[in-house]
């Protein structure tokens, strides 16, 4: 991998979690048609402890890679892995509230009918480039790598969706 990539691994494996758990939060709340004041709560509590979990892992990870391989430099490359991917997963999984986040500062009537829709979109567009960057990563085929990653963001968000709507059918 290219120098400049050093840290392309860590975003993308920031980003694609960071968008499918978060975007599976909000598709989970509004599956249960609750507020959308809860998919703010659930979505940055998601973001900033999921997204902690992900890059304290990260980190544990690489330096024991890194210890395995007796390296010097462990503590500074595993902090700036961790780093990227805390990152990435905050950038990226912000990407599912932007609407929400928008729609409640404005008040705006086309944005508070269509926060989901809006959602839906704009996650949708950042599973597909981050899905190109994991194809960059992998040196596979890019297209096909971001139509696997909207596939399997778009089915998490689904599953979620369902789960959200049977809970509160069989709660109602």
């Amino acid at each position: 991998m290219n120098p400049e990539n050093k840290y392309l691994p860590q975003f993308v494996y920031g980003g694609i979690d960071g968008s499918v758990t978060t975007f599976a939060v909000v598709s989970g709340v509004v599956g249960a048609s609750l507020s959308p004041v809860i998919i703010l709560i659930l979505g940055f509590a998601n973001l900033f402890a999921d997204g902690f979990s992900m890059a304290v892992s990260d980190y544990l990870s690489v330096k024991s890679e890194e210890d395995l391989k007796r390296k010097g430099t462990r503590n500074s490359s595993a902090k700036k892995k961790a780093a990227v991917t805390f990152f990435s997963f905050l950038c990226v999984g912000f990407v599912p509230l932007i609407s929400f986040v928008l729609a409640s500062l404005t008040n705006s009537p086309s944005l508070l009918r269509n926060q989901f829709l809006y959602s839906v979109i704009l996650t949708g567009l950042a599973l597909m480039v981050v899905g190109w960057l994991k194809g960059i990563v992998t040196k596979k085929d890019k297209i096909k790598a971001s139509l696997e990653t909207l596939l399997i963001g778009g089915t998490a968000a689904l599953i979620a969706f369902l789960v959200g709507y049977l809970i509160k059918t069989l709660l109602i």
